[in-house]
């Protein structure tokens, strides 16, 4: 891992320029955008062994080392493609293959899930993350948009969101320019009108760019972007400088 100081320089991003006046909903990513993911799923994980230890030991066992049960869930992602978008989906399944595996019964994966679930949701937002969602669900309609299975009203921020879409529900995630397309439905606006935010250079940053949205990139970890000609209309590296930029 680079540390701070032996980190190469992020190549500098030509912003675009972002004209507020032409907002009139946001798009949001989560897992990344408001809170750290990896944090997160590591402790949900560690929640579903020790029910593992309790419930099904012979697969605890298998899951030992925590990379066995992230093994298994990429490994599920060829085994059914159909679940290539709904992350419950591929976690809970590929608790059930381990179950098999490893002899237990298949049908605690879906007690197994919900536990792994249920600590999948309590994550921790970012210091500016609350503040910025409070700022920006005062003046916009805020619709989340993910590729991940988080909930907002079990994070427990649901109240600061118009609408939510994952791709697991809508049928194709990010960058298809077409969940963009309807988030900004969602929101009751046209395409052009919605500012996207999100960490993800790729997937939020070209789809939103590639749907016809301004993109304001949240580049936290100072990395690097490497999609021109495109080019973000703001880049920052918290969402407190975003909102000085909004106003």
């Amino acid at each position: 891992m680079n540390t701070p100081e032996s980190r190469p320089p992020a190549t500098p991003v030509n912003d675009t320029g972002l004209d507020v006046s032409r907002i009139r909903a946001i798009t949001l990513d989560l897992d990344d955008t408001l809170w750290p993911i990896w944090p997160t799923i590591t402790r949900a994980e560690g929640a579903l062994q020790a029910w593992l230890d309790q419930h099904a030991p012979a697969t605890a066992a298998l899951g030992r080392d925590r990379n066995t049960l992230r093994d298994a869930r990429n490994q599920m992602v060829t085994m059914r493609p159909d679940l290539a978008l709904d992350m419950s989906g591929l976690r809970r399944e590929s608790i059930r293959w381990l179950l098999q595996r490893a002899g237990d019964d298949p049908a605690l994966a879906e007690p197994a899930f919900e536990v792994f679930f249920a600590e999948r949701h309590r994550v921790e937002l970012f210091d500016d993350a609350l503040p910025a969602l409070e700022f920006l669900a005062s003046r916009f309609p805020v619709v989340a948009l993910s590729n991940g299975n988080a909930d907002v009203h079990r994070v427990g921020i649901g109240a600061h969101f118009h609408a939510s879409l994952n791709a697991g529900n809508f049928g194709v995630g990010k960058p298809d320019p077409r969940i963009f397309h309807a988030a900004a439905q969602a929101a009751g606006v046209e395409t052009s009108q919605v500012l996207h935010i999100g960490d993800d250079a790729h997937l939020d940053g070209v789809g939103a760019l590639n749907a016809g949205m301004q993109l304001a990139w949240v580049n936290r970890e100072d990395q690097v972007w490497d999609h021109a000609p495109l080019a973000p209309h703001i880049t920052v590296s918290e969402l407190r400088a975003l909102c000085r930029a909004l106003g």
